[in-house]
């Protein structure tokens, strides 16, 4: 039996396509919806829906599956639909008729919209984390290797100097601007929908901002109808978020991968970081950056996906919407794995100290010698002429001494700058106060 279910069983066809994959995907849930619930009945009981010692019970024992589910011991049985089945399930097998009353005023519409959003709420903070340690990875980098120069391109063409510890730099400062968009998905997420119920609200009395405070959200979903169609809506923006790091990724990826080919010769890695090729003995392959930029390609183009999954889905619940979990929820662990493999490789990469030493990169000091001209008097597009000419008789002498001052060059990376900046974003993020309500919640 179903907890939707009357007195007929649907077509053993029609529940295995209907179903899916999410029981799969509920076992995210499930500590979530536990919490969901505690919170729930927390608030029934202060309405009168269920007394004080059925409050009790059923919280002590929602604690219990809790537990279960953080040892791992915890499963959907065999003809259980979803999560919240499974816990009503237990609560009823243990408490009798007391267990039944914990699905009042609340439909698994807006008990999935909770969970959901807890889930995401805690996914992201892991996310932070892991970016976070990347982030400081590359300014120490940035700093180790601040004087070590190299070609920086342009158009693919041979441009003007650069820097290890601009390049470590840029995609520092990067993540910083990808962390403000996850921060904006964060308050998105951080808002209450409990209550909604089946999108329309409950003639209950319930008490919605006491359900916000004992999940420490930050506010409320106020309109019901919003609440609902907050689904879908917060999963593109979440998506939205995530494709920002994995672009960063991805871009960083394919500069390793450009620098490690011996025509370049910018970078290597010891040789257990690289893989080889079944014929070829001398191949050094950078592998994981390239399954990185795969990876990384292939979360970029998840809120698309979200996007046409639920394009034009008037207002209300729909189905398609169960399908957005497959496609969203593996993409947090990927997008993990790619930050800390790539941490992995930046950790024990080694640079050319003495790669501009070659003459074939003499012209990228062009600029450095039209600067010189203009510092002397000479005006900019006379000077430009002059250094132009030297260069087409072959006759263009140059020193590879660089002195870039100004805020962000290479003799001033801001990277101090740079990490207030990415510190100011995480601290906006308040996870303390989420850690704070669910240790009250779960005591």
């Amino acid at each position: 039996m179903k907890l939707w279910q009357k007195d007929k069983t649907s077509l053993q066809e029609v529940e295995k396509f209907t179903v899916g994959n999410d029981r799969e995907m509920d076992m995210y849930l499930a500590p979530f919806d536990v919490l969901g619930s505690i919170a729930h009945v927390t608030m029934l009981e202060t309405i009168g829906l269920v007394t004080t010692d059925e409050r009790d019970v059923l919280v002590k024992e929602l604690k219990n599956i809790y537990q279960q589910i953080a040892k791992a011991d915890f499963k959907l049985e065999d003809g259980v639909e979803d999560i919240h089945s499974q816990v009503e399930l237990l609560l009823t097998q243990k408490l009798g008729d007391v267990g039944k009353k914990i699905h009042s005023a609340r439909s698994r519409n807006d008990q999935v919209l909770v969970d959901l959003k807890l889930f995401l709420r805690s996914e992201i903070e892991k996310l932070v984390g892991v970016t976070k340690e990347f982030f400081d990875l590359l300014i120490a980098q940035s700093e180790k290797h601040k004087s070590d120069l190299y070609p920086g391109y342009t158009h693919l063409q041979l441009a003007m100097p650069s820097s290890f510890g601009l390049w470590f730099g840029a995609y520092a400062e990067s993540l910083s601007d990808d962390l403000i968009t996850l921060q904006a998905a964060y308050e998105v997420v951080n808002k209450n929908p409990l209550g909604s119920a089946a999108g329309y609200g409950s003639s209950f009395p319930i008490n919605r901002t006491l359900t916000t405070e004992l999940l420490g959200f930050d506010d409320l979903n106020h309109n019901v109808v919003y609440a609902q169609m907050g689904r879908g809506k917060s999963e593109r923006i979440v998506a939205s978020a995530l494709a920002n790091i994995a672009a960063s990724l991805a871009r960083l990826s394919m500069d390793a991968c450009l620098y490690l080919n011996q025509n370049f010769a910018f970078i290597s890695f010891p040789d257990e970081l690289t893989t080889g090729s079944s014929i070829m003995p001398h191949k050094k392959n950078p592998d994981v950056f390239e399954l990185i930029r795969s990876h990384c390609n292939r979360l970029q183009a998840l809120p698309n996906e979200i996007l046409m999954m639920t394009t034009n889905l008037p207002s209300g619940y729909h189905r398609d919407l169960q399908l957005l979990k497959e496609h969203l929820f593996p993409a947090f662990k990927t997008l993990t794995d790619c930050i800390q493999m790539a941490g992995l490789m930046l950790s024990n990469i080694s640079i050319n100290k003495d790669i501009l030493a070659d003459e074939k990169y003499k012209y990228i000091f062009s600029v450095e010698e039209v600067n010189k001209l203009v510092l002397k008097g000479i005006p900019f597009r006379d000077a430009y002429k002059q250094v132009g000419l030297s260069i087409e008789k072959g006759e263009f002498m140059y020193s590879t001494n660089v002195s870039h001052t100004h805020e962000g060059a290479i003799g001033n990376l801001q990277n101090e700058a740079i990490q207030q900046k990415m510190n100011a974003v995480v601290e906006r993020f308040k996870f303390n106060k989420v850690k704070q309500a669910f240790d009250k919640l779960i005591s």
